[in-house]
């Protein structure tokens, strides 16, 4: 296949649209399934690289929920403990804990379930049945990845009356060293962003804390890899191997950090006993779920505890879940990493990450302030690391 007709461009008004090679090649990828769009492509190829950089780096499979060209989510293989599971809707999932590549969109899905509602998903490796089941049962555009095992396939066929997106992509193709893209008629040309994300990054640590652990160095490395695909300027939280905030696509570095610590304490709040033990009606979809459960955490338009509200959605009203409360839970988890796509011009910065537990931070440094962003992180016995490297994306 060298080139693919779309049904329409970015908007149903942009007609005709195609994706193609420039050289006349084919393309490097099948779509076994569907027709998908062009925002779906922006999303599959921008998420194909996260997904297989990730692998990469870390040895072990990663998987990425995308929504308009950045990440929601982006995680690797590693087992889910009991509670994240039940955050993540996935304890029911049979023989979740034998694939890693499963494990890795449960995680990925998981991180901001409802700016996931809607996802690519990209997945570093073939995938299996488990991985496949569990992409069934959520609201999703599409998926890619290198191959898919038969009767994983079937099941994806089955999604959205048969209309399912499935893509695969060769594993092996390597990008030309220059692109080129248009805007309004002029073209644009740069090399291709191949620059190698690994801990031989984080070696410049510029604070007196210096006791970057392993697990410490593998979260950065998620951070910061995940924030090479997101539109920037963009602030990455992250946790045990996975994303678990991102803020993207901002115009200021401290709102970018606002939002990525916001998303991070609710996925941190989503595993507390009061939020797990919500007494939610047996009928009550997973979606609706999702938006009662970030209404109870963040205090949204709609109070789902109200009388008159909470029948909808419980089958008893519960407490609400104190701004107090919220606080007291928060500051029992610690060991976050904080990855930024440029310099932090303010300390602000500093200071709302450690709101929301973060202990380490990699950034590129440069900034005239950098003595006092240096200073902030001292007085919070942080771990940062200046590497040195821009990661905007556009």
């Amino acid at each position: 296949m060298k080139e693919f007709e779309l049904k329409y461009g970015c908007n149903p008004n942009q007609k005709p649209a195609k994706i193609f090679m420039e050289d006349g090649s084919e393309l490097p990828i099948e779509i076994c399934n569907g027709r998908p769009g062009y925002i779906n492509f922006l999303d599959a190829l921008n998420s194909w690289q996260l997904v297989k950089e990730l692998k990469a780096a870390c040895g072990m499979p990663a998987a990425a929920s995308f929504k308009h060209v950045s990440p929601a989510g982006a995680a690797l293989g590693l087992p889910l403990s009991e509670d994240l599971k039940k955050a993540c809707f996935v304890d029911d999932i049979a023989g979740l804990d034998e694939s890693p590549l499963a494990c890795a969109y449960a995680r990925a899905r998981g991180t901001d379930r409802m700016s996931s509602f809607g996802d690519w998903i990209a997945l570093s490796d073939v995938c299996d049945v488990t991985t496949a089941m569990l992409i069934k049962r959520e609201v999703s555009d599409g998926v890619i990845a290198p191959g898919y095992e038969p009767e994983a396939l079937e099941i994806l066929k089955t999604k959205k009356k048969g209309g399912y997106n499935v893509v695969a992509i060769d594993p092996d193709y390597v990008p030309a060293l220059q692109e080129k893209k248009q805007v309004f008629g002029i073209t644009f040309e740069q090399g291709h962003n191949n620059v190698e994300i690994g801990p031989d990054m984080l070696q410049r640590i510029v604070t007196a804390n210096k006791d970057l652990t392993e697990d410490a160095a593998r979260d950065l490395i998620v951070a910061l890899i995940t924030l090479k695909y997101t539109q920037s300027n963009s602030v990455c939280f992250a946790y045990g191997g996975q994303a678990i905030g991102v803020g993207a696509g901002q115009q200021s570095r401290i709102h970018c950090t606002r939002l990525a610590g916001g998303k991070a304490d609710t996925w941190f709040l989503r595993q507390s006993p009061k939020v797990l033990n919500l007494p939610f009606k047996p009928d009550l979809g997973r979606a609706d779920r999702d938006n009662c459960i970030d209404g109870y955490i963040n205090k949204n338009e709609e109070d789902v505890c109200a009388d008159g509200v909470w029948q909808r959605f419980f089958t008893e009203q519960p407490a609400p879940f104190t701004a107090e409360e919220q606080r007291a839970y928060l500051d029992t988890m610690s060991g976050v990493s904080l990855g930024s796509d440029a310099f932090f011009p303010f300390s602000d910065n500093i200071e709302r990450a450690f709101a929301s537990g973060v202990k380490y931070i990699a950034q590129p440094g440069g900034s005239v302030r950098d003595d006092l962003v240096i200073a902030c992180a001292d007085k919070h016995d942080m771990v940062m690391a200046f590497t040195g490297l821009r990661l905007f994306h556009h």
